[in-house]
């Protein structure tokens, strides 16, 4: 999708995100339409020669008498069948019932296979034959269906599919004749049609028939094989590669994508044009169509003012309680400090008082003092200590002011000092280390202060007097910086997956650590066997550095460059006229400004934690580009010419010398279910018109009911006294075989005879 990666361009300005669209659009529920009611009246007032028309369509199954206008059924060819343990009984759901039970939903199975128009399904097809004829309220006495029937099939079906569906009426249901029929060619004749071209592009395939006189040319018939179904697999696709989380987890079935399908896509006019335009800003809101899934919100309590002042009032009062406690408790302890100066005053006064030595040391021994130093270092100690609290708490006391530290002991030698003095001295040496250490920080701090003044100051230099040439060692700069970045991301990609080299050549080197044996490694001469002699060498050391790249100083490194291209950015802002905000780094990743965003999640900002914007799909591109794929299928990886092609290949070349020509270039017949989608009949219109020569007369329509005509015209055919000779009987289908069909304007031919011919 290379339209998707294109880089927007950065305009002038920021765009103004839009508010989050009130009523989005939801998930249809399970078309569920409830039980369909038996009505017998018409098969009792009905004759025996009154048909049974049946629409075997691989989208929806429509059955009903031939003398009706609408088909009485129609439900899709689902069947689900599977045993109830609690009940001890065997259910059996058709059409939507499967809806109303979620066993039968993961039990049914489809009359066709996916992507195909060629029923498979034998055990559904006998499902949906019995629900049909109990529905109609035949009474099956004797154990037979004593109606003829018409069955609707697709074009050219397969000879096997008929033989074994005239085999299942006439020796399971004994019905008395069956006559079959192309669905597209019944709604073309039902539509008046005699001679033109049916485009039927029904729900698994598109099919072109050219008709003369009612007679269609099934030998120049092309098949596309794209249709309604194939739309919705490809829409499911393409939202998966979109918002993978949500359809991996079984959020959105295929009902609800046909749905989508359905409501949101239509047909563009111009397709190339309009995809450029598709994520523009202007407008965007309208393009894109916001889908919203199913969620649970976190449930989040709404307190009234009240109650929110109520508990701001709570939390300011404790917080006073809790300052007034400390506040207390530090008063506290400052009033027992003063108390304990006091105390050691005391003794220090007796102490000096003593009148023998031995009396000095009994009372320093009482209080646990070596000497008279020790007891008045105490007492500095804790009166410098009440002045710091005291100016903190009350600010009643000046703090005198402190001077350098002095180290008394470090010029006193060791054997003049006694055990304590030693201990001392060395508390003293390493509270010198450490003041000298911060000297010396302070001092390459204040000279790294001055040395970037100084680079500052000869930058200014060079600025003033060469502007141009600094602006572009800044943007050589800027460049530089945002490279590592980029070499940076790349990286700690690389080393989360596993099958990158620099992945690889990680783990080679743990492994090698780890090795009982490792490689490159020669034991030295007196080396013991179980040492490999690692860290001997500096060198050793590295790999420590390359095991441990791009995880340990990630965001250090991170933090460096962000600075570094925020410095350069700024003074780019701030010289160069040419540099806008725009052109930041932080402005070119602006939501507002980015295609991608705006493809994920349209005009709207998003908030990955809230529940609700984290569950919603937006359709925008896909809203075209889903049902373009009939005019381009290489979109979708289809190896087949687009409609349109095939249109002027049976016409322009396979029919250039046909009389009917012209007359089929008047009547262009439109039917199928594709047709429903808004612009279909416009665009093919105007494509054909311009493949064709400008002097022809192109005439286009489409059916009243492209959806139902099939039946309604099958119904009004099998009322027609010609029909009947296109019945096949009973007698003569175990005459001449199940493959026996008789040929009639509006079916399909009986493909021996070409085998034969040819």
């Amino acid at each position: 999708m290379p339209h998707f990666t294109l880089p927007i361009q950065s305009t002038a300005g920021r765009n103004s995100p839009k508010s989050l669209p009130v009523d989005p659009y939801n998930v249809s529920e399970p078309p569920y339409q409830g039980q369909l009611t038996t009505d017998a009246a018409a098969y009792q007032d009905g004759t025996a020669d009154t048909a049974i028309v049946v629409d075997n369509g691989s989208s929806s199954v429509r059955a009903g008498w031939q003398t009706e206008g609408a088909p009485r059924l129609q439900f899709p060819p689902l069947m689900a069948r599977y045993t109830d343990r609690k009940l001890n009984r065997k259910l059996c759901f058709l059409g939507s019932e499967i809806y109303f039970d979620g066993t039968a939903r993961g039990q049914a199975k489809n009359l066709y296979e996916p992507g195909s128009n060629i029923v498979n399904n034998w055990d559904v097809q006998e499902g949906v034959l019995d629900y049909i004829f109990l529905k109609l309220g035949i009474d099956g006495q004797n154990g037979a269906v004593d109606r003829p029937v018409v069955m609707t099939e697709p074009l050219a079906n397969v000879g096997y599919t008929r033989k074994v569906m005239s085999e299942m009426l006439f020796e399971l249901y004994n019905v008395p004749s069956v006559a079959y029929g192309v669905d597209s060619l019944f709604s073309y004749d039902y539509n008046g049609g005699t001679t033109g071209l049916v485009v039927s592009s029904a729900h698994m395939s598109t099919h072109l028939i050219p008709v003369v006189d009612k007679r269609p040319l099934i030998a120049q018939a092309t098949r596309l094989d794209w249709g309604r179904w194939q739309c919705v697999d490809y829409l499911t696709r393409l939202l998966k590669a979109k918002y993978p989380g949500l359809l991996a987890a079984g959020k959105v079935n295929e009902t609800q994508v046909e749905d989508m399908v359905r409501s949101h896509c239509y047909v563009s006019q111009d397709y190339d044009k309009e995809m450029l335009r598709m994520l523009d800003w202007s407008g965007l809101e309208s393009r894109d169509h916001t889908v919203q899934l199913p969620f649970q919100e976190k449930e989040v309590v709404q307190k009234t003012e009240e109650e929110i002042r109520r508990a701001e009032e709570k939390r300011r009062e404790g917080g006073r309680r809790l300052q007034e406690q400390a506040a207390k408790m530090r008063l506290e302890k400052l009033i027992r400090k003063e108390q304990e100066v006091e105390w050691f005053k005391e003794v220090q006064i007796n102490v000096q008082n003593a009148t023998t030595k031995k009396e000095k040391q009994v009372l320093l021994d009482e209080e646990e003092f070596r000497d008279e130093v020790a007891l008045e270092r105490r007492i500095k100690e804790m009166e410098k200590s009440i002045r710091k609290q005291r100016n903190k708490d009350v600010g009643d006391m000046e703090e005198e002011p402190e001077g350098p530290p002095t180290y008394p002991l470090l010029d006193i030698p060791d054997a003049e000092l006694d055990e304590d003095g030693i201990k001392a001295k060395r508390q003293q040496r390493l509270l010198k280390s450490n003041h000298d250490a911060r000297a010396r920080a302070k001092a390459e701090k204040d000279a790294e202060k001055a040395r970037q003044e100084q680079i500052q100051r000869l930058d200014d230099a060079r600025r003033e007097n060469d502007l141009e040439g600094w602006v572009e060692e800044r943007r050589i700069a800027r460049h530089n910086t945002i490279q590592k970045m980029r070499d940076r991301d790349r990286l700690k990609a690389d080393l989360g997956n596993r099958k990158s080299q620099a992945s690889q050549m990680r783990m080679k080197t743990i492994a090698n650590l780890a090795s009982d044996n490792p490689f490159n490694r020669k034991r030295r001469r007196g080396q013991a066997a179980d040492d490999d002699g690692f860290g001997a060498d500096d060198a050793d050391w590295a790999v420590y550095r390359d095991i441990g790249r791009g995880e340990d100083d990630d965001e250090d490194e991170e933090e460096d460059l962000d600075a570094q291209l925020k410095a350069v950015e700024g003074q780019l802002l701030q010289y160069d006229p040419d540099f806008t905000e725009e052109k930041t780094l932080e402005g070119q990743q602006d939501w507002t400004k980015s295609l991608v965003h705006s493809f994920l999640r349209g005009p709207y900002p998003f908030d990955a934690e809230s529940a609700r914007e984290s569950n919603q799909f937006h359709l925008n591109v896909e809203r075209i580009r889903v049902p373009e794929v009939i005019f381009q299928p290489g979109i979708a990886g289809v190896d087949q010419a687009g409609i349109t092609e095939v249109a002027e290949d049976i016409l322009n070349t396979r029919l250039a010398t046909h009389a009917a020509r012209s007359d089929v270039l008047k009547d262009v017949f439109l039917t199928g279910g594709y047709c429903l989608f808004q612009g279909f009949e416009e665009r093919l219109r105007a494509e054909l018109r311009a493949v064709l020569p400008a002097d022809v007369v192109l005439g286009l329509r489409k059916a009243k009911d492209p959806s139902l005509d099939a039946w309604k015209g099958a119904a009004r055919w099998a009322g027609t006294p010609g029909s009947r000779q296109a019945f096949v009987s009973k007698r003569e289908w175990e005459e001449k075989g199940g493959e026996y069909i008789k040929e009639h304007d509006l079916g399909n031919v009986f493909t021996r005879r070409f085998k034969e011919d040819s």
